[in-house]
């Protein structure tokens, strides 16, 4: 795991044990970064597994507490389907999940959900979302800004959810923004892991930014101006997903575990 440095844990995680996390690194540009710092800090005990680099992924989830799955630009090379398989193993044996960008249109289609190129176009840098009214029952977005700043890389977007899950965000062009699927599998079609070096490398070499013909430097700009409201904002959120892995807090949703 890359990391930028780890932040010292705030004194209301001091003491916190353990919980072991699988982490899907899908792409070797996109790891777990100020994610792994902040998950770290709350107590999570990382493994990271990286089917782009042959890893195999497990069978099953026995002796994990969470998973979490990143994000990534690559194109499918045999992985996309088992990793869809382990998603539906997560659900079946309760394990608590987060989803980011790729992952997360993976975690739609697992379910039956569609994912299709957008047809508003790429989204890339700042962005503000808005939260849905079931967000506010939601164990990790009840606590989540009314509109949160978020950083958006992607050209595909999950265009139908799965039957069952819950919108948590939304914004005008991209309606499916982060959602949950049962009561303990979150997705988030933006990204809170980047760091201003991330996002250097995806913005020096990404297509998509060359086609829509904007300024590199005034995008990474924009970036970085942004990622201390972001970090402000998704730093509590990786807290409380980590409280919910290692068994401090349980979700106070009643909808119940959906399977596909």
């Amino acid at each position: 795991m890359r990391s930028g440095g780890r932040c010292r844990a705030p004194d209301s995680l001091s003491g916190v044990t353990d919980a072991r996390t699988l982490v899907v690194e899908n792409d070797p540009t996109d790891d777990l970064r100020l994610l792994g710092d902040w998950l770290t800090e709350a107590g999570l005990a990382l493994e990271v597994v990286r089917p782009h680099a042959g890893e195999p992924l497990p069978d099953d989830l026995s002796g994990y507490a969470g998973l979490v799955v990143l994000g990534g630009g690559l194109p499918d090379t045999g992985w996309y389907e088992p990793e869809q398989a382990l998603l539906r193993t997560a659900a079946r044996q309760r394990v608590p999940t987060l989803a980011l960008c790729l992952g997360a249109q993976l975690l739609a289609l697992a379910f039956g959900g569609y994912v299709e190129r957008a047809a508003a176009g790429p989204e890339l840098g700042p962005r503000l979302v808005a939260k849905r009214d079931a967000a506010g029952a939601d164990p990790l977005f009840a606590d989540v800004p009314l509109m949160p700043d978020v950083i958006a890389f992607h050209h595909d977007e999950v265009t139908e959810l799965p039957e069952g899950a819950t919108l948590l965000a939304a914004s005008p062009s991209y309606p499916h923004q982060a959602f949950r699927y049962g009561d303990r599998m979150w997705a988030l079609q933006f990204h809170i892991e980047c760091d201003r070096d991330m996002l250097a490398g995806w913005i020096a070499s990404s297509s998509d930014v060359s086609d829509a013909g904007l300024d590199r430097d005034a995008l990474l700009a924009r970036c970085e101006a942004a990622l201390p409201d972001v970090a402000e904002t998704w730093r509590p959120f990786a807290h409380r997903f980590a409280d919910l892995v290692a068994g401090r807090t349980s979700a106070r949703t009643s909808l119940p575990l959906l399977e596909g």
